[in-house]
């Protein structure tokens, strides 16, 4: 069986939306010429973060899945350049709104649709004036170039959600970020710590991974964030494949043998000997006493 081609796309968001996409656009066009198969974007590439600070406009540039010029775009670019594409986008719905990403396979159909778990709130991070918590649970797209396991930035960091898509035959982990600084601390840099969890997940389920983030400088009503880029593509043992620099746009590419990895996976034991009966505590809070 041939190796899959895995492309991330890291890149800066600016003011203007058309420009944000057609810049994604085109990126994703050079990854394709570069012989990338499934091509992950960052989270919300199409504007600004605008969760850095809370303002009530930002609903007004939410969209539905049915009536989306964004995914609209993407679908018809996937279709053309035969690619896979998870798309993240601001959704509405009659009265609610998400954090959403939808896969387009390399046909252009749309294989899912999946709602941002985790929801984060904090400084600079500020995602539950916006969005509901999802309620699509994790979800597998069953693509052309392999089964793709899609969560969303702040879903990175649990591994139990790795754990889901790994269980739910995932042959590959896909993360659309937007991460940088901390307006309350200055001198906090998560990078490191957000990288080493997410090798960790790659490790522990014996599972190639993709992490794209955005890069640059946005400034918000009150603070400048500084997004800190360093994307990265891992390996099945959560080795480093391919990972772009913390200061500028880049796009990296990495091949995988999904088959060896299944073969890799199935003989280490890690699914073999896990069990389920002893874990009843991780559908709890702590313990109490």
């Amino acid at each position: 069986m041939p190796k899959t081609c895995i492309a991330a796309i890291q890149m800066s968001c600016a003011p203007d939306r058309a420009a944000n996409i057609a810049k994604a656009a085109d990126r994703v066009a050079a990854a394709a010429r570069d012989g990338a198969q499934v091509i992950v974007l960052p989270e919300l590439f199409q504007t600004p973060y605008f969760c850095k600070d809370q303002d009530a406009g930002w609903f007004d540039s939410a969209e539905t899945v049915g009536a989306s010029p964004l995914l609209d775009r993407f679908a018809e670019l996937a279709g053309r350049l035969g690619v896979v594409l998870p798309i993240s986008f601001f959704e509405r719905t009659a009265t609610t709104f998400f954090n959403s990403l939808v896969v387009f396979d390399a046909d252009g159909r749309r294989l899912t649709h999946y709602r941002k778990s985790h929801i984060p709130d904090g400084p600079g991070y500020q995602e539950k004036f916006y969005f509901t918590p999802g309620d699509s649970g994790f979800r597998v797209a069953a693509s052309r170039f392999g089964r793709i396991g899609a969560a969303v930035c702040w879903d990175q960091w649990f591994p139990e959600a790795a754990r889901v898509l790994a269980l739910r035959g995932a042959e590959l982990l896909i993360y659309p970020t937007a991460i940088g600084s901390e307006p309350q601390d200055p001198v906090l840099d998560s990078r490191d710590h957000w990288r080493r969890v997410m090798q960790g997940h790659a490790a522990a389920n014996l599972l190639p991974l993709v992490a794209a983030n955005r890069v640059g400088v946005e400034a918000g009503t009150s603070f400048r964030q500084t997004f800190y880029g360093t994307s990265f593509i891992a390996g099945p043992t959560g080795e480093i494949l391919a990972e772009a620099p913390a200061d500028r746009e880049s796009t990296i590419l990495a091949e995988v043998d999904l088959a060896a990895i299944a073969r890799q996976r199935a003989a280490w034991g890690v699914f073999r000997d896990r069990r389920p009966d002893l874990y009843g505590d991780l559908l709890g809070h702590g313990a109490t006493d």
